[in-house]
């Protein structure tokens, strides 16, 4: 079934004879049936499994068909399901779509449901029972094309204000994230109103955020945003350049200490260097800094740095976008230091320098934003 729309009907027969295949092929399991009956005595639904059990009671699988589905719309599908979970509260509620994205499972996860899609992808859990799965098959069902890329600058710049640690829990305006930008002291490119509305709509279908009562709308998942964006963030876009320097640790942030207020914006610990000040964890030798392009001269001599082709101790990164110096963090007062990125920030960075970053990113999301975003009341 390689087409862009599928019935419910013709959904329902295929997702059937899935699940008939799916537990055919266990051998001690018996006397099972798939029927697109409603539950004897309860609440409807698309497809019923009764599955025997040992001790003579039957397991119960309620599964509903979705043609097409957004992790949007997972709320009112638990709000639909409710009155079959008070019909009977081990039934085991099974979401069936063309084609399971990672967004989706996340959430059946979350929410206790198994699920199945037509490339014979699934997870099905039933307690003291049995649990199934596959997953990897390619999908059988041309998935919508997504309204944005998470991938590009812009995107980047709208999901770095929502999940920077100090705008946690605001309520958002598309038009107040354009002008968001424009108002930081040293202001970063805005993105357009039209590409904000776009990067919007995809935050909202994948439920990493939600509608506010009041109007606009507000961070709702940001560690699964967090991940997403990880996941699509283009590391390699900066321009990496190696230096050996005679300078080292401490004596190398003194020296740079004059030139980060006189280039303030210009300049900031990054990566690793930026992960040791924010939450101390894996240490490494090697000194690593953001710096735009036009600082770089005064930096190479404040540094006393030189760039090599091998047995660097100084990485620079001349920033593909500016917007890695968002919301630097300059420490509390009583340090007088550099500023390095924000956490937001370093965690993508290190979880894709490679090395021991994606340790060094965990330490971050444990110390520095997980508590950030439950001090602001947002769940992860």
């Amino acid at each position: 079934m390689n087409t862009k729309v599928v019935l419910e009907s013709e959904l329902e027969k295929a997702v059937q004879t899935r699940l008939q295949d799916v537990l055919g092929q266990i051998g001690w399991l018996s006397r099972w049936q798939v029927e697109s009956a409603p539950v004897p005595g309860g609440p409807r639904c698309d497809l019923t499994v009764t599955i025997p059990k040992p001790d003579g009671s039957n397991a119960l699988l309620c599964v509903e068909c979705k043609s097409e589905f957004r992790p949007s719309q997972f709320g009112r599908l638990l709000d639909g399901s409710s009155s079959l979970r008070d019909f009977n509260r081990e039934a085991v509620m099974v979401l069936a779509v063309p084609s399971i994205s990672s967004r989706v499972a996340d959430l059946c996860a979350e929410h206790g449901w198994s699920w199945i899609d037509l490339a014979g992808n699934y997870l099905i859990d039933i307690p003291e029972l049995l649990h199934l799965q596959c997953s990897g098959r390619p999908p059988v069902h041309n998935r919508p094309k997504p309204v944005a890329n998470l991938s590009t600058r812009e995107a980047g710049r709208v999901i770095r204000a929502l999940l920077c640690p100090e705008n946690a829990g605001l309520r958002w305006t598309q038009r107040h994230m354009v002008e968001h930008f424009k108002a930081l002291d040293r202001p970063i490119p805005s993105p357009s109103l039209g590409l904000v509305n776009k990067v919007v709509r995809l935050l909202r279908d994948e439920a990493y955020i939600e509608d506010s009562p009041d109007g606009g709308f507000r961070l709702r998942d940001p560690q699964k945003l967090l991940f997403a964006w990880r996941d699509a963030y283009r590391f390699d876009r900066h321009k990496r350049l190696n230096y050996f320097s005679l300078y080292n640790g401490k004596k190398m942030l003194d020296s740079l200490a004059g030139l980060g207020k006189l280039e303030k914006g210009n300049l900031a610990c990054a990566a690793f260097s930026a992960a040791e000040l924010q939450a101390p964890n894996v240490r490494q030798p090697k000194t690593w800094f953001y710096v735009r392009e036009q600082a770089l001269s005064a930096f190479e001599r404040c540094a006393a740095a030189k760039q090599v082709d091998s047995g660097e101790n100084l990485v620079v990164l001349i920033p593909d976008d500016e917007s890695v110096f968002y919301q630097v963090d300059q420490g509390r007062a009583s340090e007088s230091r550099l500023a390095c990125t924000n956490a937001v920030q370093t965690y993508a960075d290190v979880w894709n320098c490679g090395g021991r970053g994606k340790e060094a990113a965990e330490a971050i999301l444990e110390q520095c934003l997980r508590p950030a975003w439950r001090a602001k009341g947002i769940s992860e």
